[in-house]
């Protein structure tokens, strides 16, 4: 007996299209309730080496695995450098020292510094909706990352009262996260390059394996302590962040991509931080200052902004747009005259 999703059913189809997102802000509360039990760089290996394993696995079951050239492996290489140990190893570190939802946002920032690669790399035009978005985002990762004193004391024109120190802000988890986040960035960047010679998914399958790998070996070089203090709530919610959070999340990304809806998952990026604030709040008491909110506010319309800049070039664009504010700058016109 074989079992279709019919994911054009007007039930399925939200559900599918969110659930990646879901997954993703979920696991990091997940994530960050055991994080204390354990140690960082252990808790990012754990979570994706597994995650790549079944990646792989199902990758064979659909045919897709094939022999890779030596060029092939060095970009595998690569993207394990840069998406497996970086990204996953500062997540690791930074979810230790902020909220899961503020950790989140940081590291859904990510289109900002894609958008400004992309411009470098591939001449993908930025336009001015897409530059409004990285001025706002800018703006807004500021308010989350900086300490609120020092955002007020500059606020109010006192630019001497607090010291600035570099140790100390990256030792702030939401800055660790940004350095994830832009680790991200480069290794979606690098995805059109790795495509020409691995086929995605199974590529996406080795380089969690060997970044896992490498995180397990840093982990044993200099963590201690790493299990002896899981329970199994603990291990209950590392197997829900590797399953779930990632393979499952991961293999629902990719088919949805491979239908064809790019413009949607885009659109629908800003609500990994909203899950994970959402349950990071009702699950972890997570609570955040004025400014902090004013961020996350800021950071989700930039995000918006520069994921749907093209859609919304277009909307304001149109002709029927253009007749609208005709119409609009007559009835002005004969109202003051």
């Amino acid at each position: 007996m074989q079992f279709k999703l019919n994911y054009n059913s007007s039930f399925f189809a939200p559900i599918i299209l969110i659930a990646p997102f879901f997954l993703w802000g979920t696991a990091m509360v997940a994530m960050k309730g055991v994080i204390h039990q354990t140690t960082p760089l252990f808790m990012a290996g754990i979570r994706i080496f597994p995650a790549g394993i079944l990646v792989l696995l199902v990758a064979i079951f659909l045919g897709k695995y094939q022999h890779i050239t030596p060029l092939g492996w060095l970009w595998i290489g690569l993207f394990s450098l840069v998406d497996g140990l970086m990204f996953q190893g500062f997540l690791g570190e930074g979810l230790m020292r902020t909220d899961a939802g503020l950790g989140s946002v940081m590291i859904d920032s990510q289109p900002l510094a894609v958008a400004i690669l992309s411009r470098w790399l591939f001449k993908e035009i930025i336009g001015f909706w897409g530059w409004l978005g990285l001025f706002i985002g800018i703006i807004g990762i500021s308010l989350i990352g900086l300490p609120d004193e020092l955002i007020l004391n500059w606020w109010q024109g006192n630019f001497t009262s607090n010291e600035f120190s570099w140790q100390d802000l990256f030792d702030n988890g939401q800055w660790l996260m940004l350095l994830a986040s832009f680790s991200m960035a480069i290794g979606t960047v690098m995805i059109p390059y790795i495509s020409r010679h691995v086929d995605p998914v199974v590529a996406t399958g080795w380089h969690l394996v060997i970044g896992g790998f490498a995180l397990f070996i840093l982990s044993f070089r200099f963590e201690t302590s790493q299990w002896i203090n899981l329970d199994l709530t603990a291990w209950f919610s590392i197997t829900y962040a590797t399953i779930f959070g990632s393979a499952i999340a991961y293999g629902l990304f990719f088919f949805l991509a491979s239908k064809g809806n790019l413009t949607s998952l885009s659109a629908l990026t800003f609500l990994t931080p909203i899950f994970a604030l959402t349950f990071g709040n009702l699950l972890l008491k997570e609570t955040l200052s004025d400014l902090q909110w004013q961020g996350v506010s800021l950071t989700l319309v930039s995000i918006y902004l520069i994921n749907q800049r093209e859609q919304i070039h277009k909307f304001f664009t149109q002709e029927k747009f253009t007749l609208y504010l005709d119409k609009i700058q007559k009835k002005l016109f004969i109202n003051k005259y």
